[in-house]
C-alpha cells in the first residue's frame, strides 16, 4: 500500500523502511546534495538546508507508541515540510511504520534497558551524521535522553523525567501527574508553553493492504471471512486480564450469534497458554495465533477485524487507531488515563471502590474488577459496537 500523500510542496517522502541500526550500518560517507555521492544513501535528502529534521525517541510499550502518534501529527501540522524519523526498539518499530508522518524507523535494541554505554555511543555517532535539528524524547528515563545528547542534536525536547537537566534542554513543563491522559502528556511536547494543545487528534494508523492480504493468506483466512479478534493478554500483569473463562464464554456467544465468523486469538508467545485455555473452555474452533504472528501481521489482522475485544493493552490501542469496532475491558487501570480514543470503541469498567489500584496483581486477592464483569455485558457491548459499522473494512 502506498504511503500517505505528502503535503503540497513537500519533497516526495522516502519509503518507510524499518532499519536496524548497528555498528557499521551506515557507510562512512553519507550523501550530500551536489557531491559525487549524492544518491549513495537514502538519507541524502536530509541535508537540504530548508528541511527541519526531527528525531523521536520512542517509548518502550506498544500502547504508548500508538498514543504518541497525535504528537507526531501535531509536529507535522506545525511543520508540513519537515522530516520525522523514529528510533525505536524492535518490538515497537512496526507501530511507527504504520504512521503516515514517519519517514524512517530506525531499530535500535539499546534505546531502552541496560546502560550499554558502548552501544549508545555507536548509535549516537551514527545519528550525528544525519544532522538532526531537534529530538523529542518521549520516555522519562535518563538513559533515553543520553543518545540525543551524545549525538549533539541541538534541541532536545522532553519532560523533566529522571532529573535530566542538561540532557534535555527544551523542557516542556515539569513531569505531569499520573492522572494526565497519556495522549495529552505526549502532546504537551509539541507546545513551547508545555501545555497540551486544545484540539488533539485521536491516534491514527494507516492500512497496509499488501500486508493484510499476505497475512490472511499465510494463516488460511479467506478474503471474505469475517473476523473477530480476541486479545486476552496484558503484559503488565493479571490484574489487567479479563478471566480466560469469560473470554471462552464470550467466544461461545459470538460463535452462536455469527456462525460465519472466524474467531482469532492474538498476542505474544507468553499468552499462548491463555489462548489455548480459552479455546478448550469454549469448545469452539478458535484460531490461536498467539506467538505466531509478527507485530506487523497482528496489526494487519486487527485492521481487517469486524470486532475486537481486548484488555487494556497495546492491541486495544492498535484497534482504536485503526477505527475498528471494539470493546475494551479495564480492571486495575484507569480508562481516564489510557482510553481507546476512537468513536468505535466501547469501554467497560466497573470502577469499584478499590479501583483503579494500578497493581500488577490484585492486592485484595479477589480481582473483582474483572471477575464481576460478565461475558454477557461484554457481548452486548460488542454487538452494539459492531452494528455501528456494518460494511466490511476496505481492502
Amino acid at each position: 500500500m502506498p504511503r500517505a500523500a505528502h503535503a503540497p510542496g513537500r519533497p516526495a517522502r522516502l519509503k518507510n523502511d524499518v532499519r536496524t541500526l548497528t555498528a557499521g550500518a551506515f557507510p562512512a560517507t553519507i550523501g550530500v546534495p551536489g557531491s559525487n555521492n549524492d544518491n549513495k544513501h537514502p538519507f541524502a535528502v536530509r541535508h537540504m538546508a530548508s528541511i527541519v529534521r526531527t528525531l523521536v525517541i520512542a517509548p518502550n510499550w506498544i500502547g504508548d507508541a500508538v498514543m504518541a502518534q497525535p504528537l507526531l501529527a501535531l509536529i507535522r501540522r506545525q511543520d508540513p515540510l519537515g522530516m520525522i524519523d523514529v528510533v525505536a526498539p524492535p518490538h515497537v518499530a512496526p507501530v511507527f511504520g504504520a504512521m503516515a508522518e514517519v519517514e524512517d524507523v530506525i531499530e535500535a535494541s539499546n534505546v531502552h534497558g541496560k546502560l550499554d554505554l558502548r552501544g549508545r555511543l555507536a548509535l549516537s555517532n551514527r545519528l550525528r551524521r544525519l544532522r538532526y535539528d531537534r529530538c523529542f524524547v518521549l520516555p522519562n528515563s535518563f538513559k533515553s535522553a543520553l543518545v540525543p545528547w551524545l549525538a549533539r542534536i541541538p534541541q532536545r525536547i522532553g519532560h523533566r523525567g529522571e532529573s535530566r537537566y542538561g540532557l534535555i534542554n527544551r523542557m516542556r513543563g515539569i513531569l505531569a501527574g499520573s492522572q494526565t491522559p497519556m495522549v495529552e502528556f505526549y502532546a504537551q511536547l509539541a507546545s513551547d508553553t508545555g501545555q497540551a494543545p486544545q484540539a488533539i487528534p485521536d491516534p491514527v494508523l494507516i492500512r497496509q493492504g499488501e500486508t493484510e492480504r499476505a497475512t490472511r493468506t499465510r494463516f488460511g483466512i479467506g478474503n471474505q471471512e469475517k473476523l473477530l479478534v480476541l486479545a486476552p493478554g496484558a503484559e503488565y500483569g493479571p490484574a489487567k486480564r479479563w478471566p480466560t473463562r469469560h473470554f471462552a464464554a464470550l467466544a461461545s456467544m459470538a460463535a452462536a450469534e455469527w456462525p460465519e465468523i472466524s474467531i482469532v486469538l492474538l498476542g505474544s508467545a507468553k499468552e499462548r497458554s491463555l489462548a489455548t485455555e480459552i479455546g478448550a473452555l469454549s469448545g469452539q474452533p478458535l484460531k490461536n495465533l498467539c506467538g505466531d504472528t509478527s507485530l506487523s501481521e497482528a496489526i494487519a489482522l486487527i485492521a481487517q477485524a469486524d470486532g475486537v475485544v481486548s484488555n487494556d493493552s497495546g492491541m486495544m490501542h492498535v484497534a482504536a487507531a485503526l477505527g475498528r469496532p471494539q470493546v475494551a475491558v479495564f480492571g486495575s487501570s484507569d480508562p481516564r488515563h489510557t482510553p481507546p480514543r476512537s468513536p468505535n470503541a466501547k469501554t467497560l469498567w466497573l470502577h469499584l471502590e478499590c479501583s483503579p489500584c494500578f497493581e500488577r496483581t490484585c492486592p485484595l486477592g479477589h480481582t473483582d474488577c474483572l471477575n464481576k464483569l460478565s461475558p454477557f455485558q461484554v457481548f452486548e457491548s460488542l454487538k452494539q459496537a459492531m452494528t455501528v459499522q456494518t460494511e466490511r473494512p476496505p481492502k
